[in-house]
């Protein structure tokens, strides 16, 4: 897949958090290719790394109303794909 530039659109995460979100976005990409994998994969992660539950969207064209816990939302850019994470529940 190359050198994806992560472009952040919106969040309320820490820093450190941001960057784990999109390390693992981009390692996911890398190994997966498919959209539903990359999802599963970015959600399994948050959820063993910052407990459940987390909720991942991964796509070229969608729209989105969440509601999300503070300080846990993340909507970022990678090449064509956006990737939506948050936490909910």
């Amino acid at each position: 897949m190359g050198e994806q530039k992560a472009v952040i659109k919106d969040t309320d995460m820490a820093e450190e958090m941001q960057q784990q979100a999109v390390q693992c976005a981009l390692r996911s990409l890398e190994e997966r290719g498919v959209e539903f994998d990359v999802a599963a994969r970015i959600k399994r992660e948050f959820d063993r790394k910052y407990s459940p539950t987390w909720h991942c969207v991964v796509g070229r064209d969608f729209s989105s109303c969440v509601t999300h816990e503070t300080n846990h939302f993340i909507f970022v850019y990678l090449g064509h794909l956006a990737v939506l994470l948050f936490k909910c529940g």
